[in-house]
Formats: C-alpha cells, structure tokens, sequence
C-alpha cells in the first residue's frame, strides 16, 4: 500500500521514516543512493521532478516534499495524530514546517556535504563528480555543492549555514524552556520528526559543543527523550551504518577547532569563561 522511495541517511527521508513508524505504518522499502546519483536516474526523475528524495507511493499515486507527505500521512492515517487539533496549534505547526523547509533544510547539505562525504566525492573520477553535480536542476545549489566539495568548511556559504543551524537550536531551547517535554505541543508530532534528523545531524557530523547540555539542557534532554522513542530505533537507528558515522564523526571533530575559529571570527559571541557564551 505504500512504497518509500529514500535515502537511508537523509534527513527528509529520516523525518518521514519517523512518521510511519510513529503511526505503525509498514511500506516498502526502494533505497535511492543519493551519493552514487541515483536521484537523477530517468526512472526516479519521473516520480520526483525534484531529483531528491523522499518520495512516497500511496495507491499509485506519487507524493513528493518530506513536509507535504508528513502532512499527508496524518490526514490520511490520523491515528495516532501528530498534529494538534485546533486551529492554532495546526498553524504553529505549518509554520515550524515552514521555515524548517525555507531556512534549515538548504542550509543543512551546506554543513553536510562541507564535512561528512567530502573525502569520498573527491575521491571520485572528476567527471563522476561533475556529471552528479551538473545533474542537480538548481544552479544555485550546485553551484553552493560544488563550492563546500572544494573547499570544505572555508567554503564561503558554510559558516553562515552552520549559524542558520545555531539559530533553530536557540529558539528550540526557548520553546522546551517554556514547558513541556515536546516542541510539537503535549505529545511527539511533525515538528519532532521534523527537527530531530537535524539535530542528530550535528552530532553525527561530530560537532557535540553545539549540544553541550551545560549551554543548550532543553535540546540535549528533548534529544535524549526522541531517541527512547521505539521509532526512533526502527527509523533511524536501524538504517544507520555505525561506521560511516564514526567516519563523519571523526572529520567533524578534527575541524571544531578550526570551525569555532570562523565562529568567533564572525558576529558570534565569544566562548564561555570570557565574557559571553559561545554558539548561543
């Protein structure tokens, strides 16, 4: 009945995993290799004109736009609902998905592509590599990719993605500093499947002092509390490599030095023990 066609590490994929498995929701699995350029396969490009993934098949039909299909998946199956019900709880909830979409979301493979599989596209055929790259239907965001392949986090557009990041941790540390224990409302929604592939994102490319529970206890413990989820276990966990983690993990922890100097250097506060919090 449904059929899933994503990337196991992607963090639109990982969102909408997150909400089949919140709503016990079995599909089919097609994995789409983003890195080896499968989404710019003809077959694939039928489905989704976008050349991204995810995209879900639901009674024959097409659906693509993480945002749109999680949205979708709770209309069409709204048990358990992972929206609020009224009107001003659903509008909070467009909106976080909103700016999520226009703000976070395209600063996200900046960071990404920036640390995690740098070493291994370099490695590559150089015309492997610009055939991928020249495959992207967007000439802003290839000319943004082929920029951070070359020149990594002294890449112009990286340090400006990495504070677009450190933005949504501050206002999600505001919100859970409010009260309650999801940014959803009282229970795990779409804003929580949204966020938390981002999140996890930070970590898995190993820059942990942006979640130091010391400076940011309400993202850490709201972090801690998703992955106790039973799908968090079966929608992300499950499809992780530990070792391409361990990989990424080890580039990013080897550039926060350097990362922190561009930091610092910019319009950031200085680090704690000085005279402000750094990253806050």
């Amino acid at each position: 009945m449904l059929q899933l066609h994503h990337f196991p590490a992607s963090t639109c994929s990982q969102k909408v995993r997150l909400v089949l498995e919140e709503k016990d929701l079995p599909f089919e699995s097609v994995e789409v290799n983003i890195l080896a350029g499968e989404q710019h396969d003809p077959r694939y490009v039928k489905l989704n004109p976008m050349h991204v993934v995810p995209t879900l098949i639901h009674d024959e039909k097409a659906l693509i736009e993480s945002s749109l299909i999680i949205r979708y998946l709770d209309d069409a199956f709204p048990d358990p609902a992972m929206r609020p019900g009224d009107p001003f709880g659903r509008y909070e909830t467009d909106l976080w998905l909103k700016r999520v979409d226009e703000t976070l979301h395209p600063a996200a493979p900046v960071v990404t592509f920036a640390l995690g599989p740098r070493l291994a596209l370099l490695a590559q055929p150089a015309e492997v590599r610009e055939a991928s790259l020249e495959a992207m239907p967007d000439p802003k965001a290839r000319a943004t990719r082929r920029s951070v392949i070359e020149h990594g986090v002294q890449a112009p557009e990286f340090i400006g993605a990495l504070r677009t990041f450190i933005g949504f941790l501050d206002e999600m540390e505001q919100t859970l500093t409010e009260g309650g224990d999801w940014i959803s409302g009282e229970r795990f929604g779409l804003v929580d499947a949204t966020l938390v592939p981002y999140v996890l994102r930070l970590e898995h490319m190993g820059l942990d002092p942006l979640l130091d529970p010391e400076f940011r206890p309400g993202v850490a413990e709201w972090l801690a509390r998703s992955k106790g989820r039973p799908s968090f276990t079966r929608a992300v966990e499950a499809w992780i490599e530990p070792s391409g983690v361990e990989r990424m993990r080890s580039v990013g922890k080897a550039a926060w030095r350097e990362i922190e100097g561009l930091l610092e250097n910019g319009t950031q506060p200085p680090r704690p023990g000085q005279t402000g919090r750094l990253l806050q």
